[in-house]
Parts: structure tokens; sequence; C-alpha cells
């Protein structure tokens, strides 16, 4: 019996023979995917490295930007207390500027508020009591008198410390408030 190649590779595998194992060399193919895998891994660290480099600096920038607008807040707080303050002195509004810090006081029918501004501070005093930290890092605070038409507005320029290296806003707050026409200087 005289048969072809294909037909006895078609015969053998109908009756279920084996025809032949197959034996690779551990070398040759192998290698290559133990190299290519090795790619593989290696872009993959690459890609999480800079994924993790990302989401550090978003974090990073996202605390930043937390830690700013609480200042901002405080800053305005502070300037709406201010003109509340100013709207209720009932007397002379009085300005001591030194060399080392600037102190206004306002004259109240509760007693006596004074603003300070000293060593990147400002504080808040009531009456004879302590002074309380009413904000902190401020680069400059200017309190002084806005002399209108008719009457003396009070002028808070505040410019807050920046925090980052290089910021694109400068925190500066202007406050304008009028006293009564009995506290006008």
């Amino acid at each position: 019996m005289n048969l072809k190649a294909p037909e006895l590779i078609t015969n053998a595998l109908r009756a279920g023979k084996r025809l032949w194992t197959v034996q690779r060399k551990v070398s040759g193919p192998g290698a290559y995917m133990l190299t290519e895998a090795l790619v593989y891994i290696g872009v993959l660290f690459v890609l999480l490295g800079v994924g993790y480099a990302a989401l550090y600096r978003c974090i990073e920038n996202s605390v930043a930007l937390r830690r700013n607008a609480e200042e901002i807040a405080n800053a305005l707080h502070a300037g709406e207390r201010w003109r509340a303050d100013l709207r209720l002195a009932n007397g002379q509004v009085k300005r001591q500027n030194t060399s080392a810090e600037q102190i206004l006081r306002l004259p109240t029918a509760r007693g006596e508020l004074a603003y300070r501004f000293a060593t990147n501070s400002v504080f808040r005093q009531v009456g004879n009591g302590p002074w309380t930290h009413l904000l902190q890092n401020v680069k400059s605070s200017v309190m002084e008198p806005d002399q209108r038409q008719t009457l003396t507005a009070w002028r808070w320029e505040l410019e807050l410390q920046p925090r980052g290296k290089s910021t694109r806003v400068r925190p500066l707050f202007t406050f304008i408030a009028v006293p009564p026409a009995s506290s006008t200087k």
C-alpha cells in the first residue's frame, strides 16, 4: 500500500494513533518570551511610576488649594468683622503707628475694640482682654482713613503671604467701612 503523506496523517488521526511527538528547544522561543515579558513588566512599572507621580502632585495641589481657600475665607471673615466693629464705633477712631506695629482703636458702647498688626499677624482685643489671633501669615496690613466729600471712610488693605514659590494670584484684599457720623476724624 502506497499512501501519500497527507493521506497517512489523515488515516493516522482517524485511527487515534500518534505519529510524532514535538520536542521544542527551551532556549529558543522561550527566552524570547521571557525577554518580552520583562519588557512588558518594565513598561508597566514606568507607567505606574508616572501615574503615582501625577497622583502625588494632584494631592499636593489639592492640599495647597484647600489651605489657600481657608486663608482667603479667614481673611474675608476678619474683614467683615472689622467692618462691623467699625460701624459700631461711637467715638473718634484712633490710629497708632510705630515702627513695629499698627494699632486701630475703636470706642464702642460695650467698650473699646482694638486691631493690631505686628509680626505678620493681625490681632483683635475686646476691652482690656488679651489679644487674640485674627489672621496669620499676613504680609502687610494698612488701616487708614479715606477722606470722602462729606465723610471719612476707613480702608483696610490686607495682603497675605503667598504660600507657593510661583503664585499666580496675589492674595490682596481691601475692606472699606464708614463709621457713624459722630466718630469721623
